[in-house]
């Protein structure tokens, strides 16, 4: 495909999602229908999608109007492209530019729009970010490093980087966690590398590999709010843990025996009714289900649906987890709560909360992850058991 027709695809798309489809979801629709197109082609639409999306405001302020094509346009000024060297209508490329579309908007001047944001937003960026919020929001609309964990039980971080290198995977060591590598070229093949492959790497955030990292080493340890169990994989690096991983949802989990035995770890899945009789540990993290603002470069739509009502919902979700979580907990053990969040009423909020409704706790740790280029946006408190 030429790049103009990749320009119409990614129009098409985002038509599509105008229709109420997500953005997964209409990227799956118009693969299975375009058949056609190269790994290439499916690497670089997906990477306008979400570039209009991490953008939209300042997309659809330089392309003046919400339609794909005006979004497509915006993202062409915002990107320093002229739209016109791809709005050509050769070939599949977009039809050329009309008068009006020619036509460059003066800056935006809106700060909502500066920091892509939706307006409602602004407030409690700047209440739990500070001086660190502009700089936040702009991080936020770059696309996010692709950061692998080494397992450390299997092979050094030097012994990784350089399989991978043979096999045309670059990368440098990330300062956010020691056993971090971001990748810098060879991105798509890492997946199907034999350093992958036989267990030696795994696809996760630095910043998440840095909460792991900070719990306490040895013990039994239950990773509550497991999902895929990349943290409990992390956790079971210390071969000197008792690794255990519950989730709500146990569909979550589905993938983590096969994802374990690549990696030779041993983890212990935990259905809800078996966490009382298993307990108590001396560790239980909670990752709890949260807005996901620290990590909206690679879900960005999640920034755009996210509401104050839904923000109210999660906090209240959060509380019950913590509460939940903590009757698991050994006296003297330590009570792990995280969130992807970069958001005051997720983090610190919470953990004042549990701590003023819960006597007989404190907190014996805490740390922020910015968003940069070495990774998400994290928060990750510790709670003591006395």
């Amino acid at each position: 495909m030429t790049p103009g027709a990749r320009v119409a695809t990614a129009i098409e798309i985002l038509d599509d999602m105008a229709e109420g489809l997500a953005a997964e979801q209409a990227l799956t629709r118009w693969a299975r229908r375009s058949r056609f197109a190269g790994s290439k082609d499916r690497a670089a639409i997906r990477d306008h999608v979400f570039d209009v999306l991490r953008c939209r405001h300042t997309v659809t302020h330089f392309g003046q109007g919400h339609t794909g094509r005006a979004m497509m346009i915006g993202l062409c000024h915002v990107q320093g492209i002229d739209p016109a060297t791809l709005f050509t209508g050769e070939g599949h490329a977009p039809a050329p530019l009309n008068d009006d579309e020619t036509a460059t908007p003066d800056a935006a001047t809106d700060q909502h729009v500066l920091w892509n944001l939706p307006a409602w937003l602004v407030a409690p960026f700047q209440q739990a970010l500070g001086p660190n919020a502009a700089q936040t929001a702009r991080a936020l609309q770059a696309r996010a490093p692709i950061c692998l964990r080494v397992n450390l039980a299997k092979a050094t971080v030097a012994e990784a980087a350089n399989l991978l290198a043979s096999e045309g995977v670059a990368t440098q060591p990330n300062p956010l966690a020691e056993a971090a590598l971001t990748v810098t070229d060879g991105m798509r093949k890492v997946i199907n590398s034999n350093t992958f492959q036989d267990g030696l790497v795994e696809l996760q955030d630095a910043a998440s590999q840095a909460v792991v990292a900070a719990l306490p080493t040895g013990g039994k340890v239950l990773d509550y709010c497991a999902g895929g169990g990349g943290k409990a994989l992390g956790l079971a690096m210390d071969t000197g843990r008792s690794v255990y991983a519950h989730d709500i949802d146990p569909a979550r989990m589905r993938d983590l025996p096969v994802r374990a035995a690549r990696a030779d770890a041993r983890i212990v899945t935990l259905a809800t009714a078996e966490l009382a009789t298993s307990a108590p540990y001396d560790t239980v993290l909670c990752d709890a289900p949260c807005s996901g603002s620290g990590a909206w470069r690679r879900a960005a739509e999640g920034k755009w649906t996210l509401t104050p009502a839904r923000l109210t919902q999660l906090s209240a979700l959060q509380d019950n987890i913590l509460d939940q979580a903590a009757q698991l907990v050994r006296k003297g053990g330590v009570l792990a709560y995280a969130t992807c969040s970069v958001l005051q009423a997720e983090n610190e909020d919470r953990v004042a909360a549990f701590l003023a409704r819960t006597p007989g706790w404190h907190q014996s740790f805490v740390k922020r992850f910015d968003v940069d280029k070495h990774g998400d946006g994290f928060f990750t408190a510790h709670l003591t058991h006395e």
